[in-house]
């Protein structure tokens, strides 16, 4: 009777244990009539430890795993890059980049960053954009400033730090859409000039659109659609744009939607003139 069966052959290579990595092959030439007893058991142990045993990986000259592997255990991580918490890391470029995407979509990426005060009308406005474009056969994605912070941003608060970092990540995720070839349309307050500049830096020149909901305070306070200046204002509500923290209007935005007092602009009228913008600036067009 043979000590050691014959490996079932792979479809995808040899047999492989998962967590040592390919197997070495045995062959089944012992018996138990020629070993003995305690013969089988030093082979058994020594057939155990060379099926174990992985194939040595072929070294590539410019990464050495053995000096390497301490910055890549989960504690030193952060030993990784030298861009802020990692190292050693190198941009992979694809085949298949930004210009390739925006001729397949007929279309070039930006981002639509609209700004203002709450209750200005951020969000109707981009969703009225975000149709409009629909129509002309677009592809847009809106991350507006509440829906992001249910998700992504759930972990953070209204301090001025934890603000920062949420304009810093929606920044960062419009990035990613534009280099898609999409027309990413960010809708939040963000009422710093300083963080919305970063966001702006992030970008080639053009590709940020900054659009500024020129309404004044007491217009949106009056409309107060979600109740948040009357939390405000009786003190329940701290640290809110407007009130007790201040929104800072841009200086050089690209667009400026007004509504005063008894004006009364439609957010579809609103949209139509970010639309012209976009054809004028050819990015409705690969």
């Amino acid at each position: 009777m043979s000590l050691v069966k014959l490996l079932k052959p792979s479809i995808c290579g040899p047999p492989r244990d998962i967590e040592s990595g390919p197997l070495v092959a045995v062959a089944p030439s012992l018996s138990a009539a020629k070993l003995g007893v305690s013969k089988m058991k030093k082979a058994g142990a020594a057939i155990g430890s060379r099926l174990l045993r992985p194939i040595k990986a072929m070294e590539d000259p410019t990464v050495s795993l053995r000096n390497d592997y301490p910055a890549i255990s989960g504690r030193n991580l952060h030993q990784m890059s030298t861009m802020d918490n990692s190292a050693n890391i190198v941009w992979h470029k694809c085949s298949v980049e930004k210009l390739d995407r925006q001729q397949l979509l007929k279309q070039k990426g930006c981002v639509i960053w609209i700004t203002g005060l709450s209750g200005s009308g951020k969000s109707t406005v981009a969703c009225a954009l975000s149709q409009g474009l629909h129509m002309r056969g677009k592809l847009t994605y809106i991350l507006d400033g509440d829906n992001v912070r249910h998700g992504l941003n759930r972990d953070l608060s209204f301090k001025a730090e934890d603000r920062a970092e949420n304009i810093r990540r929606i920044a960062e995720v419009a990035k990613l859409f534009a280099d898609a070839g999409i027309i990413c349309i960010a809708s939040l307050i963000s009422p710093y000039r300083k963080d919305r500049d970063a966001c702006r830096a992030l970008f080639p020149e053009g590709d940020f659109i900054e659009v500024y909901m020129d309404v004044p305070l007491h217009v949106c306070e009056n409309r107060d659609p979600k109740g948040l200046y009357k939390l405000a204002r009786a003190g329940k509500i701290k640290s809110f744009t407007g009130v007790d923290d201040p929104y800072e209007p841009p200086l050089k935005c690209e667009i400026v939607l007004q509504q005063k007092g008894g004006d009364c602009v439609s957010p579809g009228e609103m949209a139509e003139t970010v639309i012209s913008y976009l054809e004028e600036k050819g990015y409705l067009q690969a």
